[in-house]
């Protein structure tokens, strides 16, 4: 491959970031408005409720997806003499077809969702998202495929977060019990049509095509090792809420949901790089440019360090203060706050080596994802079991259970980088000392904003400490190729960077 079409690659990734990272800020935006309402209205025992039913229907309906976020890209790129719409359409069936028959499951069993046995006729209906939420992440990957990320900006940073925080207000005063469950209903379906409406008019409807059974058996046999690597990668983000579920009461487990919240703003950023990531790196996988390969996961996976290091200490260094907005009884949340946060920082390396990983080793890669999550279960409850032999508090089983995340994640990172390096034959390190030098300073800027009134630690520490590590890592650890993140036009290296 050219140099130039190695720039063009790199540009295009950081055109896809931009448009995220603005995603990721009204996503930001959207969700505390959801935590404070859910904090406030509804208390911490009803949210943890409603949060150990998500863990198995958003788990359910990635799976029905049949690894489409990610193994779509490469159909369409090998379908070349196929309409993309009649591609797109055979996924969309199977998801379909599969989520129907997992949300009839569980409607007659519903136990999965609820494990203390707490739940109402109408909180059933969470099963109706299933289909939807399947549906979506295929539309929104085929946009992706595209280079359609304005897309998934308004259907998962707009119109859900917006949707679910104003019905959430709504429903508390109609249907309380059951108003968590139907505004997240609410939110999916509006996602749904709000990623459905632009695909009709990129990609437009199947023509001359029926739907072929051997076809679809075969699809979903080479989609299964994505599916449940898909899977697995976002069951480690809650795994731990169903193992809580289980050890602790749903107060607990509705503080910890509301820390995972707030942590899980950091990992959106990764979203931000990986829908332009996957058709990058099939490009290359068919030219064998592995060094390319290489090159743009060790940016990409700096790219998403620096900003969720950034954002991490942004949030946890004035952790109390935060986890205090939603509600007095949640600010014990805040060890396992910090360990969340720190648990994204440390993922960021297995995310983005799984992104070439699903393409050139599918198989090792669901190994490691599936050693990684048992690792992770028997950590967690091993250190739930040693708070309780110390007869510590409900807020050290949250932290537990965010340390056994945090080590799980780390150990990840560093077998997945290394399997990459072995197979690509090029050093995959997205590591930087200027990362250290950056969170030195913010951390002190920090410290002092905690010693203001709660108030002007949010509004004026958490902008200091972002602007402090914004400006050592953009001086002592971004380069040219970095800063091609913050340059709408990449033609001329004199261009000042525009945000």
């Amino acid at each position: 491959m050219s140099e130039t079409a190695q720039q063009g690659d790199i540009a295009a990734l950081a055109k896809g970031g931009r448009t995220n990272f603005f995603g990721f800020l009204l996503r930001l935006a959207a969700r505390l408005p959801f935590l404070f309402i859910a904090g406030r209205l509804y208390g911490a025992e009803e949210l943890g409720r409603f949060a150990s039913a998500l863990v198995v229907v958003e788990l359910l309906a990635l799976v029905c997806s049949m690894g489409e976020k990610r193994g779509l890209a490469q159909r369409l790129s090998e379908g070349e003499d196929v309409r993309p719409a009649n591609l797109v359409f055979d996924g969309l069936l199977l998801a379909l077809l599969l989520s129907c028959a997992a949300a009839v499951f569980l409607w007659f069993v519903p136990a999965p969702m609820f494990p203390a046995g707490e739940y109402g006729t109408l909180d059933k209906l969470l099963v109706t998202a299933i289909p939807a939420y399947a549906l979506t992440e295929i539309l929104l990957a085929a946009q992706a495929y595209r280079y359609d990320i304005a897309t998934t900006v308004r259907a998962r940073a707009i119109v859900e977060p917006w949707t679910i925080s104003i019905m959430a207000g709504v429903f508390f005063y109609l249907i309380p019990r059951s108003g968590l469950s139907l505004a997240y209903i609410a939110s999916i379906y509006a996602g749904l049509a709000a990623a459905a409406w632009p695909f009709l008019r990129t990609y437009g409807l199947p023509r001359n095509w029926r739907p072929n059974l051997p076809d679809m058996w075969r699809m979903s046999t080479r989609a299964f090792p994505l599916a449940t690597a898909d899977a697995i990668e976002w069951g480690t983000r809650r795994l731990d809420i169903f193992i809580l579920g289980l050890f602790a009461a749903p107060a607990a487990v509705g503080i910890y949901y509301v820390a995972q919240q707030v942590a899980s703003l950091p990992q959106k950023l990764k979203t931000s790089f990986e829908p332009i990531l996957g058709p990058v790196i099939t490009r290359n996988l068919k030219e064998n440019n592995f060094p390319a390969i290489a090159k743009q996961v060790c940016q990409v996976g700096f790219w998403i360090v620096a900003a969720q290091a950034g954002i991490a200490l942004a949030l946890g260094v004035p952790g109390e203060a935060v986890m205090g907005l939603v509600g007095p009884n949640f600010v014990g949340g805040t060890g396992a706050l910090s360990f969340l946060l720190a648990a994204e920082v440390v993922a960021a390396t297995a995310v983005v080596s799984e992104a070439a990983l699903v393409y050139v080793a599918r198989k090792r890669n669901l190994a490691i994802s599936l050693a990684t999550i048992a690792f992770q279960g028997v950590l967690t409850v091993a250190a739930i079991m040693v708070v309780e032999r110390m007869e510590l508090g409900e807020p050290y089983k949250a932290a537990a259970a965010a340390i056994s995340l945090m080590i799980a994640l780390g150990v990840a990172s560093l077998a997945k980088a290394w399997l990459l390096s072995r197979i690509l034959g090029e050093r995959v390190n997205n590591w930087r000392w200027a990362l250290v030098w950056a969170a030195v300073p913010a951390i002190a800027v920090g410290y002092l904003a905690t010693r203001m009134p709660e108030w002007a630690e949010l509004i004026f520490g958490i902008p200091l400490i972002l602007l402090m590590y914004g400006w050592v890592i953009w001086r002592k650890g971004f380069g040219p190729e970095d800063r091609v993140l913050f340059r709408r036009n990449v033609g001329s290296d004199d261009e000042p960077p525009t945000a």
